[in-house]
């Protein structure tokens, strides 16, 4: 079955291409399937991980590679086996992941735990693992995505704030919704960028105790403390910061992506058996440190890749149940090299939203 719309998009071609020389192109998307929806897309956030993938920064890249992982747009084409009731004109949303294998002898996919499955496909510069073809993501026009990964968006949240949910919200909210983050708990959260705002939003949303943000300078910390932070913690203007809050807190989800985190800082804020979760993805190794840490306290040190899709429900149902409201700004996609320049530039506050003109 043919369509009368063409799948064309922000193509990177080689590592130069984060520096703003992603080229406008056409390209084949996956083999239909009776259970994809093609997604005529409005919106798409930009995350860190564009910038790491359109550079070759964790590994080479199988370009071309169109990247976008935070994708919300309209169905305009739904297969007769798609899951979750979705209909042509249902506004939809993807996340980081558009396939798994959901074989019934796989522990991860049969437990919900599908963002575990070793033979899921990523939602750009990936293939599907049965041969359709390869994945391309939302600096585009359209998206051909297999059901089970495409969510209805509530109609409370807005298409320009749903769509950085998709990957940067439910990164951070499943490690904390995972580990116990709720009331009671005293949480902090290390890097007020796009993830660690959303790590501020959701650890209020979820009613913790206590939310401290931690960051290099105070530059942040009006914001910050308007996101839900209870306290600012400056790491660069306090030389004895990891020793003045000591035993502090139950559980650290960290954000940054820097290979020269003071890892045995961030364990002296911990509690006995607390726990630091860490969900950014540095370039190169992180440091080492003394296993004693670890062993003294009892503490556990874990990491978390995205979230299911039953959990991304889960964290859009709380999204409107506690009116969470990310910080947003919105670019048109047709500039979208100059908003990955100014990404990688740190100009952010707190996520870009590249609005599709010709569709929104």
């Amino acid at each position: 079955m043919s369509t009368d719309y063409k799948f064309q998009g922000w193509m990177g071609l080689d590592p130069k291409s984060v520096d703003g020389n992603m080229k406008w192109q056409s390209y084949e998307p996956k083999e239909w399937k009776e259970t994809d929806v093609d997604i005529k897309i409005t919106h798409c956030g930009i995350c860190g991980s564009d910038l790491h993938m359109l550079r070759s920064g964790w590994g080479e890249t199988d370009y071309p590679c169109v990247v976008g992982h935070e994708i919300v747009g309209t169905a305009v084409r739904v297969g007769s086996k798609a899951e979750g009731g979705i209909k042509v004109g249902d506004r939809v949303g993807v996340g980081a992941q558009s396939s798994s294998c959901l074989k019934p002898d796989c522990a991860e996919c049969s437990d919900g735990h599908e963002n575990h499955c070793t033979n899921g496909t990523n939602t750009y510069g990936d293939k599907f693992k049965d041969g359709s073809g390869k994945s391309y993501g939302g600096y585009a026009d359209y998206s051909r995505v297999p059901s089970h990964f495409v969510f209805k968006i509530p109609k409370e949240i807005s298409s320009a704030e749903v769509a950085p949910m998709l990957c940067g919200g439910i990164t951070v909210f499943s490690p904390l919704k995972r580990n116990g983050a709720g009331p009671g708990t005293k949480v902090g959260i290390v890097g007020i960028g796009g993830l660690g705002h959303f790590g501020l939003l959701y650890a209020k949303a979820l009613g913790c105790e206590e939310i401290v943000a931690i960051s290099r300078t105070s530059g942040k910390k009006e914001d910050a403390m308007k996101m839900g932070a209870t306290k600012f913690i400056a790491t660069d203007e306090d030389k004895d910061w990891a020793t003045h809050n000591a035993m502090s807190l139950d559980l650290i989800v960290s954000t940054v992506s820097s290979p020269k985190m003071p890892l045995m800082d961030y364990f002296q804020l911990l509690k006995t058996y607390g726990q630091f979760i860490q969900v950014g993805a540095p370039e190169d190794s992180i440091p080492g440190f003394n296993c004693f840490a670890l062993i003294g306290k009892g503490i556990k040190m874990g990491g978390s890749a995205i979230g299911s899709p039953s959990e991304i429900r889960e964290m859009l149902d709380i999204t409107v149940k506690k009116g969470v409201k990310p910080w947003i700004q919105e670019r048109q996609l047709k500039d979208a090299n100059q908003t990955v320049v100014d990404m990688v530039d740190g100009k952010a506050r707190y996520r870009y939203v590249l609005v599709n003109e010709a569709h929104a």
